[in-house]
């Protein structure tokens, strides 16, 4: 799976007002109605305990310039959300700059091997348009024809509702 490229996110959490987050792979759309999206998080994953407690959870996604993000937020270092800028935004951690976020509330985990898919319905959403950072091969990286392609870097903003 090492050659299959793969958005780079970063999922967080936020219990009892402390914000708590991981480096993901795993992540993509579901459904468009309702809008969905899935993402994956081991079985020990301490990030997985707070989603299942909260019922929510926020995906960032990780603009091509974020490589460095990205390592911030993998494994278990503490102090993450004290080495990058980031916000509240409905109730969730927001990482400033992201190409992308979506609040999610938890529809439904399904164990699968050593990993626990969320399945999350979209309840509000951003987008700057800017390329995406992806993984693939065991390194960084974005799309090239995309981040060539000129773009107007605006947040797009767009509430989503059950209907």
């Amino acid at each position: 799976m090492a050659g299959v490229c793969a958005p780079v996110t970063v999922v967080t959490a936020m219990d009892k007002g402390i914000p708590h987050g991981s480096t993901v792979s795993s992540f993509s759309s579901l459904s468009l109605r309702p809008p969905m999206v899935t993402t994956a998080l081991g079985r020990e994953s301490r990030l997985l305990e707070w989603i299942l407690r909260t019922r929510r959870f926020g995906v960032n996604v990780l603009g091509a310039g974020d490589a460095e993000v990205a390592r911030v937020f993998v494994g278990r270092r503490e102090e993450r959300f004290l080495r990058t800028p980031w916000h509240s935004d409905h109730g969730l951690p927001r990482l400033n700059g992201v190409a992308g976020w979506a609040v999610c509330e938890l529809e439904r985990a399904v164990p699968g091997g050593d990993h626990v898919l969320l399945m999350g319905l979209v309840v509000h959403a951003g987008s700057t348009g800017a390329a995406p950072l992806v993984y693939g091969n065991r390194e960084f990286g974005t799309h090239s024809e995309y981040a060539r392609m000129p773009r107007v870097l605006t947040d797009h903003i767009s509430a989503f509702t059950r209907r």
